[in-house]
């Protein structure tokens, strides 16, 4: 018999690709997927330590999830409650202690184990806890993919981070470095377009650290990886994430310059403006290191657009090192970010910091910061109409006879379309620009180079 499975997934784009590959991985044993968690056999949290205030999320659904395991029990069935991700590796005990009805907690290195762990749980009951980093790669063990959601897939190429910054909990819930084999990754990449992608997003924590074995012994860094993919049939357009400024190479640059379907986007963290808030957020460039970078990265493809990450309030930040961020991205012109106040992460230097700024403070930066970055957005969407640009529709739109596309620069786009160009990349001229969105008009004429959309600064 099928079983329902409903996965709920919190964070980064890792933990989605992560999800997906849990549900690939009980699909043999008769689990598929379903939206409502009311009639599921079994509930997977795939959590995320990142956000503020995390494992309190967590707990909160675990509680609604209780109650309908009671129902579900007095009904004469039962329901697995699992919790995945980098709460569950931070803090399972404490999961265990708070919410004993919960059945399984695994790291996010283990979910390979998960048929092992259902069954466990369905013979003999109990508690499994697993968080441990095994040596052997979970990769290893997983199924092909076999399914992609809107012509878009995510696969991850390397897990971990080595770098330590004062704020951050990655090296202890996801580990230490580790990239995939090349062709391990190739092969994926394959199953992925013959499953119906035309674009891959490549992940990792600092994904441009990639420097998997390559065919002959040697080790690929990412620009090669880049430029393998780009080989296969079917996909269309590369994109990675995220990616960690000093570690970005001269072979990634250049493809940047040399593989037409690597596109002219990317996600540059900076987290802070400011050389001295750099040096104890333990990050690996100065401010004139990134702005180098940023020379160097645009000269190779005239035409890229950012975003980036910015924390603000960090400890011991003064209003002088807010201004100099507040200059960076004014100088920089970021079309996107991900802006945060800074929040304690307990067992990370940065919550022991002397010197924590006041919330008020923060929240009064973080408005500003806020303010400038949503003007900057505007600015790039506007400078967009008129121009004629290569979209992926990948889905349908609210209004009738409306699709959804995505623009190089990561923007949705809306059009009026006949529904049978879902998954084709349709040249559009841009009509209309909104905060966070484009309007085009499809010409249906062959698609102009990502390369021909030039001079699109705000």
């Amino acid at each position: 018999m099928t079983k329902k499975l409903h996965i709920k997934t919190y964070g980064c784009q890792m933990n989605v690709y992560d999800s997906a590959r849990m549900a690939d991985v009980l699909a043999p044993i008769g689990y598929s997927t379903v939206d409502d968690p009311s009639g599921a056999d079994m509930v997977i949290l795939n959590t995320c330590h990142i956000r503020e205030k995390a494992a309190e999320k967590v707990f909160s659904d675990l509680g609604r999830l209780r109650r309908i395991k009671d129902r579900r029990r007095e009904e004469g069935s039962d329901m697995i409650i699992a919790v995945a991700g980098c709460v569950a590796q931070a803090e399972g005990v404490e999961i265990r202690r708070r919410a004993p009805y919960v059945d399984i907690v695994l790291g996010p290195q283990t979910y390979h184990r998960l048929p092992e762990m259902v069954a466990r749980v369905s013979r003999a009951g109990g508690v499994i806890l697993d968080t441990d980093f095994p040596q052997e790669s979970k990769f290893d063990y997983l199924p092909a993919p076999n399914r992609v959601e809107g012509f878009s897939a995510f696969l991850t190429v390397q897990e971990g981070c080595d770098k330590f910054c004062t704020f951050c909990v990655v090296p202890y819930t996801r580990g230490g470095e580790f990239s995939r084999p090349g062709a391990e990754v190739l092969a994926e990449a394959r199953h992925l377009a013959v499953a119906g992608a035309r674009e891959i997003t490549l992940l990792g924590q600092n994904v441009n650290n990639y420097h998997g074995a390559g065919h002959a012994g040697d080790e690929w860094p990412l620009g090669r990886l880049v430029a393998e993919i780009a080989e296969i049939d079917g996909i269309e357009r590369i994109r990675y994430t995220t990616s960690y400024p000093a570690d970005v190479d001269d072979t990634l640059i250049a493809a940047h310059r040399d593989v037409p379907k690597l596109m002219p986007f990317l996600h540059l963290p900076v987290q802070a403006g400011s050389d001295r808030v750099l040096a104890a957020m333990n990050r690996r460039h100065n401010v004139d290191d990134y702005r180098c970078l940023v020379e160097r990265l645009r000269a190779a493809r005239p035409d890229l657009a950012l975003s980036t990450d910015l924390i603000v309030g960090f400890p011991g930040e003064t209003d002088e090192d807010f201004e100099a961020t507040l200059a960076l991205v004014a100088e920089v012109q970021f079309v996107q970010a991900y802006s945060f106040k800074y929040s304690p992460r307990p067992g990370t230097p940065a919550a022991a910091m002397p010197n924590q700024v006041a919330d008020g403070i923060k929240v009064e930066r973080l408005a500003r910061l806020q303010t400038l970055l949503n003007n900057l957005q505007q600015a790039f969407n506007e400078s967009c109409i008129g121009r004629l640009m290569p979209v992926l529709l990948d889905r349908p739109g609210r209004a009738p006879g409306q699709l959804v596309g995505r623009s190089p620069y990561m923007q949705p786009v809306h059009v009026s379309a006949a529904a049978d160009l879902l998954g084709q990349i349709v040249d559009l001229r841009i009509e209309n620009a909104r905060p966070n969105s484009l309007e085009g008009a499809s010409l249906l004429a062959p698609v102009i180079p990502v390369a021909d959309v030039q001079g699109i600064q705000a």
